[in-house]
């Protein structure tokens, strides 16, 4: 990137929150995460780095105190194989995230308690109607996550692994509607376990059948794997067995007792079943025990933790289970059969079965308070014959070298990987087959990043000035430049405190909510942003006649129509008299700013424009306009895209996701407003040409052949930065640890990293972005093309990683660039120190 200058601005305050409870989708490709602010994520499992996806975030309720999650199969409404996803708070409610809609749904009222732990009856019990099965029922999760995956115990083969036709046929059920009802059951603060049935018609859950009151608090349940029994672990040291049907104990574990020489409880933290007949317990004493489940006896016992366990997860063959706590630590234990020394004097042979330490990772600085196993499904695409046969031989040019690369080499299809997330606000995923020789994978590095946009040469003085989005306030401030900024030469950007951000104006919203989204126009001087009750306007107005940072600054509201809906997205257009608001009733509002009026509502849809296609489409979370002001693009959360015409009120086309993948950026480019430049979750970058309604020349040569590089892309590209000049060619793509520069004036393969096929039309492509839409057949030479008002790169596609996570890039000039960073260990020191307490009282 030669002489391509960084600015850094550490203005952002980031505080993320805490992940508490994790849950697997019924098909394995997604996972839920839930963070102690009433957030929820769905992120997308991938083999490897590439698709690694947030794709949905849910802001739900703050005040209710997520404690658990549980994603069952019935019901499907919307998209056929996500289920129906359930989350457990500690105001005693259920609630039902409606991952079509965004939505937090309460499908039951609080019962006047806490409830602590929730697990879904196994999916083929409930399917066969309580009738035993041998197929597996239970991926062993503690939330009664179900998954089905066949694997093998070999430690030299990929165990634990299913290829895609196992996959497919192993879960007839995954893509089709269930009209049986799933039974749930809730550990309640009372002692009492509470059973619910989900039905598959119904948006609340059905009359709930209470067990037997016990002594303290229930904190753990699980199923057994016919759904005959119920485990559940309370704060008295106690694992109880239940009949489901008669509500009878059928016997008691006496783990130990929390009031007898104990000044603390001892609690029984998570609970699991497995399909051989064990039943492992996780407690505050920091021991995992493995009983059989039958006679309620003990097998083993293992106190490798040093503070409580607070969650257990098993592979999809129950031949491994994993354990986790507040001291950071995984560890995995693996079932040992050893059969040489019991043979009967019938000659028949008795197996002792053993479970044995094999070993721990600490990847998370603080607490560990859920996990779950997850099997991707998501298939990479191929490398070329030739680049297999190349890549060999070469050296590393790419950021796999500046990232953990051996993530690739245990991330496979179909083969089981553990998820863990905890109060250092982190998601890691590990090998289940190789635990101990692989680090942990940082799935996400930068979580809850705060959003920030960049207005360039504002009306306010003329100054650079960024908008920053904190959950509850939003920040106008004005940037100043420093005479430090450092070219960035070298593969590590590390560019210091060379620039500052000074407080113009902050907003806040209700302590009871939070901001969903923002937008600031382009002149700087309006601003608006979206709770969960409604979209607000503001106007800054200077008082005093005082220059930028000297006060005399006011914030005006601005009254907008009553009747608009809270917005999931927004944005102005170019020249800031309209704000655009896509509803959370999935339609498309622009609003007149000057007149404060809707001049216009668009309906997306995916074939007639002119049909009434509102609330048939899944809501709109991304917005972006071309800078002549005649094209809106709309991106779903699915990654559908929705291209209208500003200018004359209308849809003007509608492309589907691309190759089933997410969009992840997007953006008009200054030099033609016609093209449209879109960057995927799996890291493809498409051009299209709007007007002309098809994918661009370059985009047909070279998409499908980008530099293995770039498909490898450390970290979610969440980002597009376009050098200000029409003349310019290139874009930045970045993500919270790197960023690439593409130039599409040059030609593909030009590292040694890149994947083949050479297809290259420079006349073409400069075509493509400097023209009226359309691709113009011209000859070019070098002569023809100012190289001087490009950044000099050193080849394309070149990688410049970031020493800490990064929010925003954007050009200054086309030799400058401002980066929002914040230090990841300045986070963790606002986190507190790590803590072994009980997740309940004062």
């Amino acid at each position: 990137m030669g002489e391509l200058e960084i600015h850094s601005v550490r203005c952002a305050e980031w505080k993320p929150s805490a992940v508490v409870a994790l849950a697997t989708s019924p098909d394995d490709a997604q996972v839920a995460a839930a963070r102690e602010d009433g957030t929820l994520e769905i992120w997308l499992v991938s083999p490897g780095s590439v698709g690694w996806h947030c794709q949905l975030t849910i802001h739900g309720n703050p005040d209710s105190r997520i404690s658990s999650l549980a994603w069952c199969r019935s019901g499907f409404k919307g998209l056929a194989s996500s289920g129906r996803l359930f989350s457990s708070s500690i105001d005693g409610s259920i609630s039902e995230w409606d991952l079509f809609a965004l939505q937090q749904k309460v499908v039951l009222d609080s019962i006047g308690v806490s409830v602590w732990q929730i697990a879904l009856e196994p999916f083929e019990t409930a399917l066969h109607s309580g009738s035993h099965t041998d197929l597996p029922t239970t991926s062993g999760v503690a939330n009664g996550s179900i998954c089905h995956k066949d694997d093998d115990d070999d430690e030299s083969s990929d165990d634990d692994t299913s290829s895609v036709n196992d996959i497919e046929t192993s879960e007839p059920h995954a893509i089709q509607a269930c009209n049986f009802n799933q039974r749930l059951a809730l550990g309640c603060d009372d002692g009492r376990v509470r059973i619910c049935t989900v039905s598959g018609s119904d948006e609340t859950l059905d009359a709930i059948v209470s067990l037997p009151r016990v002594d303290g608090r229930t904190l753990s349940v699980a199923w057994s794997h016919d759904s005959k029994f119920i485990f559940s672990g309370s704060s008295d040291g106690f694992i109880r067995c239940w009949n489901s049907s008669t509500a009878h104990e059928v016997y008691r574990i006496t783990v130990g007792h929390g009031d007898v020489g104990v000044k603390q409880e001892l609690c029984i933290w998570s609970l699991l079943s497995l399909r051989n007949g064990t039943l492992v317990s996780a407690d505050s004493t920091g021991s995992v025990h493995f009983w059989d489940a039958q006679h309620g006896t003990l097998i083993q016992s293992h106190s490798r933790h040093k503070g409580d366990v607070n969650a257990l997860a098993a592979t999809p063959t129950n031949r491994r289970v994993f354990s986790a706590g507040s001291d950071g630590q995984v560890i995995q234990y693996k079932l040992n059969q050893d059969s040489s020394s019991f043979i009967k004097n019938d000659s028949s042979i008795d197996v002792l079965e053993k479970w044995i330490y094999v070993g721990y990772l600490r990847a998370h600085t603080h607490d560990i308070r859920a996990l779950t196993i997850s099997v991707p499904i998501s298939a990479e695409d191929p490398l070329p014959e030739k680049e297999k046969k190349g890549r060999k031989d070469r050296k590393n040019n790419g950021p796999e070298k500046l990232m953990n690369s051996s993530y690739r080499k245990w991330a496979r299809l179909g083969v089981p990987m553990l998820i863990s997330g905890g109060d250092d606000t982190k998601l890691f995923a590990y090998s289940v087959n190789e635990f101990s020789k692989f680090s942990p994978h940082d799935i996400c590095p930068a979580p809850q990043r705060v959003l920030v946009q960049l207005v360039h040469d504002s009306a306010i003085g003329g100054t650079d000035m960024i908008l920053v989005q904190n959950p509850g306030w939003l920040d106008v401030m004005p940037v100043f430049l420093g005479s430090k900024a450092k070219s960035s030469k070298r593969k590590h950007v590390d560019s210091g405190k060379i620039a500052t951000a000074q407080l113009l104006a902050r907003v806040k919203c209700k302590k009871s909510e939070k901001i969903i989204c923002s937008t600031i126009s382009r002149t700087g001087v309006l601003f608006a942003f979206s709770d969960h009750v409604k979209p607000r306007l503001f106007e800054l107005r200077n008082v005093a006649g005082s220059g930028v940072g000297k006060g005399g600054w006011v914030v005006d509201k601005m009254q907008l129509p009553a009747k608009l809906p809270f917005a999931h997205c927004m944005v102005f257009s170019n020249d800031s008299s309209r704000l655009i608001i896509a509803g959370h009733d999935k339609k498309i509002y622009v609003l007149d700013v000057a007149a404060l009026k809707v001049s216009h509502v668009f309906m997306p849809c995916r074939k007639d424009p002119d049909e009434n296609a509102a609330g048939n489409e899944p809501p709109i979370n991304k917005m972006f306009t071309s800078d002549d002001g005649q094209w809106l693009t709309a991106v779903n959360c699915y990654g559908d895209i929705y291209i209208f015409n500003l200018e004359i009120n209308r849809q003007h086309w509608f492309i589907s996701r691309l190759n089933g993948a997410s969009v992840t950026a997007c953006g008009f480019p200054p030099g033609n407003s016609n093209i449209l430049v879109i960057v995927t979750s799996t890291n493809h970058v498409y051009i299209f040409d709007v007007e002309a309604k098809q994918l661009g020349e370059w985009s047909r040569l070279h998409t499908f052949v980008l530099a293995r590089s770039f498909q490898e892309f450390p970290g979610e590209v969440i980002g597009l930065s376009f050098p200000p000049s029409i003349n310019s060619s290139s874009v930045i793509v970045y993500s919270a640890r790197a960023m690439c520069v593409i130039d599409f004036m040059m030609p593909v393969e030009q590292g040694k990293d890149t994947a083949s096929n050479a297809l290259t039309s420079t006349s073409k492509k400069a075509g493509e972005l400097h023209g009226n839409g359309s691709v113009k057949k011209r000859k070019h030479n070098d002569a023809d093309f100012d190289h001087k008002q490009l950044p000099k790169v050193n080849r394309n596609f070149e990688f410049h990683t970031f020493k800490n996570p990064v929010f925003f890039v954007g050009h200054l000039s086309d030799g400058s660039l401002i980066t929002v960073e914040k230090p990841w260990m300045e986070v963790v020191q606002t986190l507190g120190a790590p803590v072994h307490r009980h997740m309940y009282g004062s």
